[in-house]
């Protein structure tokens, strides 16, 4: 197995590939900053559930894609957007909106991930994780 450099990236891709592709569900190896992006895509709707499985060698966590009742993701896409090489910071006041308000902007706060709306509403900045429509 390769290292990666970047697990946060690799755990988007899946997603984004998994809900492209027609796939029930998918793992990856467990983090708990992984752990909280999905919980925030479940609080958010663009995932059925999330578990994490021990029963291994190495922990990982099972996510659930959701779809639409026609059989379309409800994810449509998903971007990096703070990378290791070039990190993106953003302050409370500059808090970006994705796609006029129907995506969701996942921040790294000192009071833990949160969505971009409710760091707003939280006056907190952070480093801008992702984006997610």
């Amino acid at each position: 197995m390769a290292v990666l450099s970047d697990p946060v990236s690799d755990f988007l891709t899946r997603l984004k590939n998994a809900s492209s592709a027609g796939n029930e569900s998918f793992t990856a190896p467990f983090s708990k900053m992984k752990a909280e992006i999905a919980r925030i895509l479940q609080e958010e709707g663009y995932i059925w559930n999330y578990e994490t499985k021990t029963d291994g060698k190495f922990p990982e966590i099972l996510v659930k894609v959701k779809y639409s009742d026609a059989g379309e993701a409800v994810l449509h896409n998903v971007k990096r957007v703070s990378k290791p090489g070039l990190r993106q910071y953003v302050g409370a006041g500059e808090m970006p909106r994705v796609l006029s308000g129907l995506g969701v902007a996942i921040i790294s706060t000192s009071k833990g991930l949160m969505t971009g709306q409710k760091a707003r509403k939280a006056k907190l900045g952070g480093e801008h994780i992702a984006n997610v429509w």
